[in-house]
């Protein structure tokens, strides 16, 4: 990648890397009055690295020299099975982890061990070496292609035993994308226990994808909000988030999201989420290419900041707390407002409004049950509290389809649970209870999950609600 030559920020970088972090007080102040915040690092090298606005290089990493930059990077090699049923074992090789043509390769290796598939892969982490408090992350990136292969760049806590163990010390990803769909990019932070987690995805058409060529992803963390970007289009804004042990109080805010993270890079094979290699994945091109990792900061920041107060929203006068309902208006169903309808994992349809009804025809109904989805967000679901679920639904030949009410900022846990209806040609009204047991929620979601099972015939609903009916 060609790169413009601008005046080195080398002097700047070097001062601010032993003073990255802010202790939390309840007043604006400069980062120079913490050195002792930040790990020892190295000086990084001039750079040909671009400015922004308002910030300071930190550190950068052009991968321009002929291996691995060991003063920034360090290996982290782990088992098969380490977390979320992964398949890999992350290696120190350089078969697995080197640097190529300028770019930092993570490369996922197909072997066999005992008679079985065995995988090795890369993963890199900068903890101890450039952790900071705060700052702009700018990561550019080209994922693999391939069932099975995960892709991330995320960021976790130097000292992960502060605020607890996972999901407490909080998680930062500012990208993740799936190799079985890599039109797709998921940035997200984890936090809290119970488990609360908020996620944006960006989705690319045409002939553009993740896989097709490099992107660039970033995220700016301030001491109450981060904003992930996706190509500097704004993906996903997050500013409400809290930790606590279970059966006490909440941590003041903004923990856990106030002490020194590192960023680090990995390409997992298989797992929870993305699910296992198959015959169609080619490991000859399983490569994981990283093109720079920058990090840019701030001269100050304040941090005497408060968690925000989110209302929960009133019903509609009739009770309902669904709006257009009725489907009386058509509506963007692309946008995060009242409807929406989402396609994933090899699903193909499209949903409109006609004649009181929402429409949802699908040609593809993709390997999940969520493959084929409409839902309505931003449901206030109260601990304590006991609601009813109505809706009419019928289809153009028998089928079925899964509802429920899920919780997309408390680790997708379900108030409602999913619950699998049969479908005729004729209507059918459907009404459920429930008590709400967690922890309260102002974003509780209704979802149709119209996806998988092999059926694709077209859905229509009408009269949707959600009431509250005590508490």
């Amino acid at each position: 990648m060609k790169r413009t030559k601008i005046l080195s920020l080398g002097l700047v970088a070097a001062m601010l890397l032993s003073m990255a972090a802010c202790s939390k007080k309840e007043t604006t102040e400069a980062l120079t009055s913490h050195p002792e915040n930040h790990s020892e690092a190295t000086t990084p090298a001039i750079q040909d690295t671009p400015a922004i606005d308002g910030y300071n290089l930190l550190w950068a990493d052009e991968f321009d020299g002929e291996t691995m930059d060991e003063s920034k990077w360090s290996y982290d090699p782990h088992e098969p099975g380490w977390t979320n049923n992964e398949l890999q074992e992350y290696t120190t090789s350089t078969d697995n982890v080197f640097v190529r043509d300028g770019k930092l390769v993570l490369k996922a290796i197909k072997t066999e061990k005992n008679g079985k598939d065995y995988y090795t892969s890369g993963k890199v982490k900068g903890q101890n070496k450039t952790d900071f408090t705060y700052g702009k992350v700018v990561v550019s990136a080209k994922v693999p292609e391939g069932q099975g292969l995960w892709p991330a760049i995320w960021m976790m806590p130097q000292d992960e035993s502060r605020y607890g163990q996972w999901p407490k010390c909080g998680e930062i990803d500012i990208m993740e994308v799936l190799g079985s769909d890599t039109t797709t990019s998921y940035s997200t932070i984890h936090y809290g226990e119970p488990h609360g987690e908020q996620q944006g995805t960006i989705v690319k058409t045409g002939n553009d994808s993740f896989s097709s060529s490099f992107h660039e992803y970033s995220v700016e963390w301030e001491p109450g909000e981060m904003r992930f970007y996706t190509d500097g289009e704004l993906v996903l804004t997050v500013n409400d988030w809290f930790t606590a042990v279970e059966g006490e109080d909440d941590k003041p805010y903004p923990a856990p999201f106030d002490q020194p993270f590192f960023v680090q890079l990995n390409l997992a094979v298989g797992g929870n989420w993305p699910g296992n290699p198959d015959a169609s994945t080619d490991f000859s091109k399983a490569e994981f290419e990283i093109d720079y990792v920058r990090v840019y900061q701030k001269p100050s920041y304040d941090t005497n900041v408060k968690k925000p107060e989110k209302p929960f929203r009133e019903a509609l006068p009739d009770g309902n707390f669904i709006r257009n309902g009725n489907f009386s208006e058509v509506e963007d169903l692309t946008d995060d407002v009242d409807w929406k309808f989402l396609l994933f994992n090899d699903g193909v349809g499209e949903a409109k409004i006609e004649n009181g009804a929402m429409v949802i025809s699908s040609t593809n109904c993709g390997t999940e049950e969520y493959s084929v989805q409409l839902v309505h967000p931003d449901l206030p679901m109260r601990k304590g509290h006991k609601y009813k679920l109505t809706f009419d639904i019928k289809a153009e030949e028998e089928r079925r389809c899964i509802v429920c009410v899920s919780a997309p900022n408390a680790g997708w846990i379900r108030y409602f649970p999913d619950t699998t209806i049969h479908l005729t040609t004729e209507w059918q009204t459907f009404e459920y209870e429930f008590d709400m047991t967690e922890k309260d929620d102002n974003n509780g979601r209704l979802e149709f999950n119209m996806g998988k099972y092999g059926e694709t015939a077209t859905i229509y609903i009408t009269n949707v609600r959600v009431e509250e009916i005590s508490g």
